[in-house]
């Protein structure tokens, strides 16, 4: 074994090595072991023969040393054991050896090959077939049903919520767009964005350490440490990168940390998880008990990360934040909660589901202050997005100011990646400010969903049960939930995608449905009758059917069962609470003098709603 591997791979495993200074492991590994009458090679072609064979580098002082200890060393003497055994069969070849096929064309007649040469593939070997593997993994994806189709949509920004498909004159109505509250389009927003448009151009120049740090991006990090009450926020590309950034790279910084990951928890926290490499357990959805369970197998002084999700984007469930917190607080372990499908939303200023927690207090303590003991407070690492509820690009992170310059420091996410374009940081603070104050966008968005999710259970429309402002129709087939939402589209002119695996479990395909503060009445109707339409034509379970099956998905099973799941308050059924959205309606109502808080609607819905009365 390489000296400098094992000095890494001894000091992690070894109980005793691992109090060993560095210095002292350098100088174990430069020496041969005691009695030893084979010096070390560090020639590297010695350095890069087989372990198998016979006649590869002699034992360190290192190796000896760690052969004493009672974790490693009957490893290591078994090792040398079968060592001894190849070197008393010198003449032949282990089978274990990767290198038998050279040493067999080693013994070749020298008029066949010369030893020193190296083996030569020419050209008229057949190479590997890459677009044989490209069509083969696309057929498996048409075969089981999951391929994606993306459809032409183009939203129209003065039509919000109505776009066009590829043919212009096509006008539909989108119900599953995760520009929650229209801000893509608010004036505030597209005015800002001109200016900087105007002033600083269109492109960032650079990364953020060479020509892309800008005074546009220290106001927009200063804007979301204030919204998130936190000492410092750090910008990225996107919430993905966020999230796989900051989990790699801090959880690769924490000696022998162990992540504990909701069941749910989004790709992109599964893709740092794996980045990080470090060791990790998965604990059922919303399951605190399971959560406990595994916590408790670790000592307190282990470096531990929770990480989990305010709302779950798919099924509308919301994460357990304080009973979370106060389990990580009692076993140590730091937490990482991603409000991607929060911010904006809930909060009386649009911080997420964590200050909503403690609406009135938030609503009285100053901007940006810290609140202590507040469900927000506890929270160590907060994750957001840009690109949903405030309308734009982006991810962020907010904690402590010297996490999060670790993480500025040492994450490759950050560091080697263009910087947002002004364009798009003035556009963001921008639509954080707006957000922070007003009440109107929250208050329709919150009423529209609430309204659609009573009319479709009084049609007998399967939802997935959740405090939250996502509506999930369960379909159950990936086939089925592809044809429904093509029928949608082509015959009801309503553009609602459907969610396949891995998106969401095999069996579990769905319809996402995302109402918004321009769906008005009307609309609503459409959809109602256009789903129902559906359901008979497909031939659809509806929820009755779901639950002479024993339910799915929380479809068709109690409600004390499936309150284990949802998340939030028990027994309360909205995140947004009814007392919390009149107070916010009478704040608007002030605000505005009086002017009732309604939808806008487009001109093209109004035509509809004459030629509906009419008929």
């Amino acid at each position: 074994m390489d000296p400098t591997k094992a000095m890494s791979v001894f000091s992690r495993a070894c109980p005793y090595l691992a109090r060993t200074g560095m210095s002292v492991l350098q100088g174990l590994a430069a020496l041969p072991a005691a009695g030893s009458s084979r010096p070390l090679s560090t020639s590297a072609a010695d350095q890069a023969r087989c372990s198998v064979c016979p006649g590869h580098t002699g034992q360190s002082a290192l190796l000896a040393k760690a052969s004493e200890c009672p974790v490693v060393g009957p490893s290591i003497r078994a090792n040398e054991a079968a060592e001894a055994a190849a070197t008393a069969h010198h003449h032949q070849v282990p089978a274990a050896c990767p290198y038998a096929k050279c040493t067999a064309s080693d013994k070749a007649p020298a008029s066949a090959v010369s030893a020193s040469e190296p083996v030569s593939h020419g050209s008229q070997e057949t190479a590997f077939d890459y677009e044989g593997l490209y069509q083969a993994k696309l057929a498996k994806k048409h075969d089981d049903k999951s391929y994606r189709y993306f459809n032409n949509i183009n939203r129209l920004a003065a039509k919000y919520p109505q776009a066009h498909t590829a043919k212009t004159s096509n006008i539909v109505t989108v119900w599953c767009s995760n520009d929650y509250l229209g801000q893509s389009k608010h004036p505030a927003v597209v005015d800002a964005m001109k200016s900087a448009l105007d002033t600083y151009g269109a492109g960032a120049g650079g990364t953020r350490n060479i020509a892309g740090n800008s005074a546009l991006h220290l106001r927009l990090e200063s804007e979301l440490a204030t919204l998130h009450r936190k000492e410092a926020a750090l910008v990225f590309s996107s919430c993905f990168v966020a999230n796989d950034a900051t989990i790699s790279t801090l959880c690769s910084a924490l000696p022998e940390c162990m992540i504990f990951s909701d069941q749910m928890n989004h790709a992109s926290m599964i893709q740092g998880i794996r980045n990080s490499r470090a060791r990790k357990h998965v604990f059922r959805h919303n399951d605190l008990a399971h959560l406990e369970e595994l916590l408790a197998q670790y000592p307190r002084a282990t470096p531990k990360l929770v990480a989990f999700e305010s709302v779950y984007s798919m099924s509308g469930t919301v994460g357990r934040i304080p009973e979370i917190c106060a389990l990580a607080k009692k076993y140590g372990a730091i937490t990482f909660l991603d409000e991607v499908h929060a911010v904006g939303m809930y909060g009386p200023h649009g911080a997420g589901v964590a200050e909503h927690y403690d609406y009135d207090a938030s609503l009285q303590a100053p901007t940006g202050q810290r609140i202590a003991g507040s469900v927000l407070d506890q929270v160590d690492i907060v994750t957001g997005t840009l690109g949903k509820a405030f309308g734009i690009v982006g991810g962020y992170i907010a904690a402590s100011s010297s996490l999060v310059d670790m993480i500025r420091s040492y994450a490759p996410g950050f560091i080697f990646t263009t910087s947002l374009p002004p364009p798009i940081s003035a556009g963001a603070v921008a639509s954080i400010q707006y957000l922070s104050k007003s009440q109107r966008e929250r208050f329709l968005q919150q009423t529209h969903t609430r309204e659609l999710k009573a009319d479709l259970d009084n049609a007998g429309i399967p939802v997935v049960p959740n405090p939250s402002h996502i509506v999930p129709v369960l379909v159950g087939d990936a086939e089925r939930a592809k044809r429904a939402s093509d029928m949608l589209l082509s015959d009801h002119s309503i553009y609602v995608q459907s969610i396949n695996y891995p998106t969401v479990p095999v069996g579990q395909e769905r319809l996402r449905i995302t109402p918004g503060p321009g769906h008005d009445a009307f609309m609503r109707a459409r959809l109602v009758g256009a789903l129902d339409s559906v359901w008979n034509a497909l031939g659809l379970k509806r929820t009755a059917d779901w639950e002479r099956e024993g339910g799915r998905c929380g479809v068709g099973e109690s409600r004390a069962n499936s309150e284990l799941h949802v998340g939030w308050k028990r027994g309360v059924e909205h995140v947004w609470e009814d007392h919390q959205l009149k107070q916010a309606h009478a704040y608007e109502l002030a605000r505005k003098g009086g002017v009732a808080i309604e939808p806008t609607i487009p001109a093209t819905v109004q035509q509809q709603i004459v030629s509906a009365t009419a008929a």
